[in-house]
């Protein structure tokens, strides 16, 4: 089994999770920029955070043969402290690292108006550097945020099928489905999906548009838990292609509208022939 972690926040994770994960059978991942759990101060620490993103983790990683990749954007939570507010001019220089596959994460934490204007600029970033776009949908008021969310999107005259919705569940899941957006699902302990939820969800929606992902970070969290849903699929009766479709083919298919992905040398096992969206695929 091949996996492509499309959301897990290495920066809060040791390097023996690195082990793990390639022991598990994760060859690539992207991680999103988020908030630490410590308010920042000033736009120079996450000028430090970013540098972080594009250089150390991708070392890390390569380590043990995994492929890092990253977001960068002023995350939701911190879009409402005027002291980070300067971090939106800081990032064109970033989003045009190789590395970087999309703007991310905006979107909502408690749907303030600064969210609102934090949340319409990334976008038209996203646009102005021709990269997707993923959005945190927020913990609290889901559904609403979740609608919200997609009436942003719609105004912002981006593609949807460049934007990801995350962190979706049960209650939101039909909000998404027909918006051309993709759905992008946090298997995550106690406070997001479990395994089996998230089996349920692929048999009444289908394998179309949807993202699995750990969001492995700081808190109680689990960054093998995209191979226990591939398992837990497995068990259902998903077929091993419609496990590789949900975990590698999906979110390549999703961040290699970037045109930076680097999976040719790791891309080798399994159905998937998709290398032509892949920068330098043959």
């Amino acid at each position: 089994m091949r996996i492509f972690d499309p959301h897990i926040h290495m920066t809060s994770r040791t390097t023996d999770d690195y082990e793990r994960m390639a022991a598990a059978g994760v060859r690539a991942l992207v991680e999103p920029a988020f908030w630490l759990g410590q308010p920042r101060t000033n736009t120079g620490s996450f000028t430090d955070y970013f540098d972080a993103l594009i250089g150390w983790e991708p070392f890390r990683a390569s380590q043990y043969g995994i492929r890092h990749h990253c977001t960068i954007a002023l995350n939701p939570k911190e879009a409402n402290d005027p002291r980070c507010r300067e971090v939106l001019a800081l990032l064109p220089r970033y989003l045009e690292k190789d590395r970087v596959v999309a703007v991310g994460e905006t979107g909502y934490d408690s749907m303030t108006p600064e969210e609102d204007e934090v949340f319409a600029a990334q976008l038209e970033l996203a646009r102005a550097h021709e990269l997707p776009a993923l959005v945190h949908t927020p913990h609290r008021d889901k559904v609403v945020g979740t609608r919200r969310s997609l009436d942003v999107v719609k105004e912002s005259g981006i593609d949807p099928g460049l934007v990801v919705l995350d962190h979706l569940n049960e209650p939101t899941v039909g909000e998404v489905a027909g918006s051309g957006c993709w759905m992008g699902f946090s298997i995550y302990p106690d406070t997001k999906m479990s395994p089996d939820r998230m089996v349920a969800i692929l048999r009444e929606y289908g394998l179309e548009r949807v993202l699995v992902n750990s969001a492995a970070d700081w808190g109680k969290s689990d960054p093998l838990l995209t191979l226990r849903t591939g398992e837990a699929m497995l068990a259902a009766g998903f077929s091993d292609d419609d496990v590789d479709r949900v975990l590698w083919r999906n979110p390549v298919e999703f961040y290699g509208q970037s045109g930076r992905l680097d999976l040719d040398d790791v891309a080798t096992e399994g159905t998937f022939a998709g290398n032509s969206i892949l920068r330098g695929g043959s």
